[in-house]
């Protein structure tokens, strides 16, 4: 009998997504084949000791890890120096992705549409006005290495803004103000390493008395309508899959992504933001559009495990 391959499951940590990591990692645990595999579960917040002494015996890693201190890159970092390949981009591009300012600067030289955009300091908190003279209400506000819409808010005036800014400033030392692009929004996942698949979009309808897609919103059931295949021209459609591609291959990514757009009135789409490691509970984004394209969840975990092991 062929021996099972030994994945260490990394779930938990110490980030405001702790969580969502956990219940991500339940739906994995579930779903990946028990005559495959051989998994053993560790928590980065209180087993990197323990991970560091089993990596001899382990084959692969699967992260499920969001935001600070394991999608940026530290994590990343660590599984190298250990020898242990792992699904997903690399330090540098975790590290990309997960600093929005930088993927920004990254997507506009790629030639995507951006949202205009300024980085804020704390001074601007007592003087909005430094950012709102320079771009246009409605504003958004967001730290810039967070994730799942933690701190981030939407101003419509200078009394807002600068609550905002108080806001996202408790989250972390950048944060950075950017135009509110009104249309409709939409995620594009990837897969693969070299040769790239664009999965079908997901469109996302938060409820209406949700002000855009925050953390309630993300995780809350039923709060929020997603339809895959987006209804979409495919014009309009296929510009934003190769959006997602190219900025994919921008940030230097490898296995997956899953990038956030924004569909105008006018159709033109704007890159908002990529996530290397996606929510991968059955029903997250990224699986849904995996099983649109003929992909169950067990396929697209055994395809991203394949990934992981492929040489770099």
């Amino acid at each position: 009998m062929k021996n099972k391959l030994r994945v260490a499951l990394l779930a938990g940590g110490k980030s405001g997504e702790r969580e969502v990591s956990l219940a991500g990692a339940k739906g994995v645990l579930a779903a990946l084949d028990k005559e495959k595999y051989d998994v053993r579960k560790y928590d980065p917040s209180v087993d990197l000791e323990r991970l560091a002494a089993d990596a001899k015996d382990l084959d692969v890693a699967f992260i499920l890890l969001h935001g600070p201190l394991g999608e940026d890159g530290s994590v990343q970092g660590f599984l190298d120096l250990l020898g242990l390949p792992y699904q997903g981009a690399g330090v540098l591009g975790s590290a990309l992705a997960m600093n929005k300012n930088l993927a920004k600067i990254l997507y506009r030289e790629a030639g995507l549409r951006v949202a205009d955009w300024l980085m804020a300091s704390p001074a601007d908190i007592d003087k909005p006005e430094n950012l709102s003279s320079r771009l246009r209400f409605p504003l958004v506000v967001k730290p810039v290495g967070q994730g799942s819409s933690l701190g981030m808010s939407v101003a419509a005036d200078d009394q807002a803004l600068s609550k905002g800014l108080q806001k996202a400033f408790e989250y972390g030392v950048e944060v950075m103000v950017e135009e509110y692009i009104h249309g409709r929004e939409v995620t594009g996942g990837v897969l693969g390493n070299h040769d790239l698949q664009a999965l079908p979009l997901v469109e996302i309808i938060p409820g209406a008395e949700y002000q855009f897609f925050d953390y309630e919103a993300k995780y809350k059931t039923g709060a929020t309508k997603e339809i895959c295949p987006a209804d979409l021209p495919e014009e309009i459609a296929q510009v934003a899959r190769d959006s997602a591609v190219r900025a994919h291959r921008v940030l230097g990514l490898r296995g997956y992504s899953r990038t956030d757009m924004i569909v105008s009135g006018k159709g033109e789409v704007f890159v908002i933001e990529t996530n290397t490691i996606p929510g991968m509970t059955p029903t997250s984004l990224l699986p849904q559009a995996a099983q649109a394209a003929g992909y169950t969840f067990p396929h697209l975990l055994d395809l991203l495990i394949e990934l992981a092991l492929e040489p770099k």
